[in-house]
């Protein structure tokens, strides 16, 4: 295993690139080979490569410190858009899908946060636990302790889905 790091995938995907028809030659990557072409520049395209198999999908929550009064992600959502631009959203890094998310909120609901990028998930929710930020998007995995220990409340699973009972999803999921 060669672990090729640097340019936010870039470095691997450009590798792999240039083994085309080498069968020995895999990678393993997130969905950062869609956004790093996009943000980068880099000559590579997802279209370069032939999927093998999805092994997981990552799932994205919205999240609070569990010390705020909201309890919903239309509360929040309204605070937000009465005082755009005074509401901080931590993420992991830069256009990557934390910031993804967190601009798509911006343009689907009228509502504008000051992006704070932090260099990995663990990192993004001990923040929110600090009150270093007002919220986070980022994974079940990288706050589910947080949460069991009644720190940080979620309100709102990205995905295509509806929940199950309508009123929102079992945590963790």
């Amino acid at each position: 295993m060669v672990n090729k790091s640097g340019g936010a995938g870039a470095e691997g995907f450009l590798h792999v690139k240039g083994k085309k028809g080498d069968a020995h030659t895999i990678i393993i990557t997130l969905s950062n080979l869609f956004t790093t072409p996009l943000h980068t520049g880099v000559p590579f395209n997802w279209r370069d490569l032939t999927p093998i198999a999805r092994l997981a999908l990552d799932e994205f929550i919205l999240w609070v410190n569990a010390e705020t009064p909201y309890k919903t992600a239309q509360e929040y959502m309204s605070a937000v858009k009465a005082k755009p631009n005074t509401f901080t959203m931590g993420g992991t890094g830069s256009a990557q899908e934390d910031q993804i998310l967190t601009i798509q909120q911006e343009q689907a609901l009228g509502v504008k946060f000051i992006y704070v990028p932090f260099k990995g998930g663990g990192e993004v929710c001990v923040n929110l636990v600090g009150k270093h930020v007002d919220s986070t998007v980022n994974n079940p995995i990288e706050c589910v302790s947080h949460w069991k220990a009644g720190r940080v409340r979620p309100l709102a699973v990205f995905d295509a889905r509806a929940s199950p009972s309508g009123t929102g999803r079992t945590f963790p999921p």
